[in-house]
């Protein structure tokens, strides 16, 4: 069973506590405007008996009128197949009701994929994807820090995602903190 999200990075970092001087609040000053937009889909896998897999497409819009700002079908397809080949085994996903999610073409693209079952989640359930969990981890590594170029920041991400890839147990903990469980059914 693999869950699916997908998170958006600009070069405007989020904010966390941090420290300075009494009676100086440290400013760093960024601008974000007009530097465009890195979108990034996550796939994590819960597969008793194997490691927890991380798998993640990472997409850079560049900014301008008129330019796409966020994944298409094809790109989550794209992540999907590149899962697919990476277990060699028919893929059960769950993923939130986002508008390309459940798209007239996305429902033409799974029907193609014999291997891939589709279950959608309830209307708004973040605690329920550890794909959240994942975000919220790589954000918190990159808060407070001020990136200079688009570039930097696909690095940086790329970098914190890897180590996430490495990193199992952490990848556990995201799955244990939904609550899910994966049990047979019992019969009474």
């Amino acid at each position: 069973m693999w869950f699916e999200d997908e998170a958006g990075f600009t070069r405007r970092p989020p904010r966390e506590r941090t420290w300075g001087r009494r009676g100086r609040t440290p400013v760093v000053t960024v601008s974000g405007r007009r530097s465009g937009r890195l979108s990034v889909a996550g796939l994590v896998a819960v597969r008793p008996g194997f490691r927890t897999p991380l798998c993640h497409r990472l997409i850079t819009h560049p900014s301008g009128k008129g330019k796409h700002r966020s994944m298409g079908e094809r790109d989550f397809i794209a992540l999907i197949e590149g899962a697919h080949q990476l277990v060699k085994a028919p893929i059960v996903l769950v993923w939130e009701r986002l508008n390309t999610h459940v798209s007239h073409a996305m429902r033409e693209l799974i029907a193609q994929r014999d291997w891939l079952t589709v279950f959608l989640l309830p209307a708004y359930s973040p605690d329920l994807n550890p794909v959240e969990w994942v975000w919220a981890h790589v954000k918190r590594s990159l808060a407070n820090l001020a990136v200079v170029t688009l570039d930097r920041l696909e690095a940086l991400v790329r970098n914190r995602l890897k180590r996430l890839q490495y990193r199992p147990d952490t990848l556990d903990g995201f799955i244990a903190g939904t609550g899910l469980t994966l049990d047979t059914p019992t019969s009474t």
